[in-house]
């Protein structure tokens, strides 16, 4: 039927694996990753991305833990708010807390998983797939505008262009999550530090269990930076190959 023949060919599609990447360019694209990051005013519109997918860990976790999802929202200065409704305490809210900060390195970490195995395409339309999911949840004009430029662009990457820029894009921005997962955490203590942020998610999982906020940012840590070691040891898996460090 020509139905099924289309879907198995869609499936094969997507569950493929593109041919290694040139070692180049796994160091170029991380090189890259880490220069946004590290600069301001390129991390000020990156940072966006990072945003989405902490409120996206939200999201997530609020539904996984039947908590009542109202809606997210994304803001111009690369804030965010997930309003969710249930239990004021307990594992639900805990886990919904838990899951802001921690979300784009374990997206980052997941993605460095499919990279390793050079799953590009599904990469990339996972990706299209989780911001449209989001994208119904978004409860201001200023977030739907950022999932829908995300989204278009990822699409555009995955339909329009050769492998070779698919590569790149794919490798660039599964650094950039890995890398860009542990600076929040850092601007999350300094803030801290000089006392703006008292209803910070460390803050709040602090009235919540009986560890301190300094303790939950260095739980954030922690995951973050395990994830950006395993997420290395996975995306540089090209150069040691060439390298002939592998089995």
């Amino acid at each position: 039927m020509p139905l099924i023949d289309g879907l198995t060919t869609l499936w094969d599609t997507l569950t493929s694996a593109q041919p290694d990447p040139p070692p180049l360019l796994v160091v170029l694209t991380a090189v890259v990753a880490v220069a946004v990051v590290a600069v301001w005013r390129t991390w000020r519109i990156a940072r966006n991305a990072v945003t989405i997918a902490h409120e996206g860990g939200h999201a997530l976790m609020a539904l996984l833990t039947r908590r009542k999802l109202h809606g997210i929202r994304l803001h111009s200065d690369t804030s965010g708010l997930t309003v969710s409704a249930g239990r004021p305490d307990g594992p639900g809210m805990i886990l919904t807390l838990l899951a802001g900060y921690v979300a784009p390195s374990l997206l980052g970490l997941g993605g460095a998983w499919l990279l390793a195995g050079n799953r590009i395409t599904l990469l990339l339309w996972l990706a299209v797939a989780l911001l449209l999911a989001m994208l119904v949840l978004i409860r201001n004009l200023f977030g739907a505008l950022s999932l829908l430029v995300t989204g278009g662009i990822v699409l555009a990457v995955s339909w329009y262009t050769p492998p070779e820029v698919q590569a790149a894009f794919a490798w660039t921005s599964i650094w950039f999550l890995l890398v860009g997962g542990v600076r929040p955490v850092f601007e999350l203590r300094r803030q801290r530090s000089r006392g703006r942020m008292p209803q910070s998610d460390a803050d709040q999982l602090a009235r919540l269990t009986p560890f301190p906020p300094l303790f939950w940012v260095g739980f954030f840590l922690l995951v973050a930076l395990g994830a950006l070691a395993a997420g290395a040891l996975l995306l540089t898996g090209p150069l040691l190959a060439d390298a002939g460090l592998t089995a």
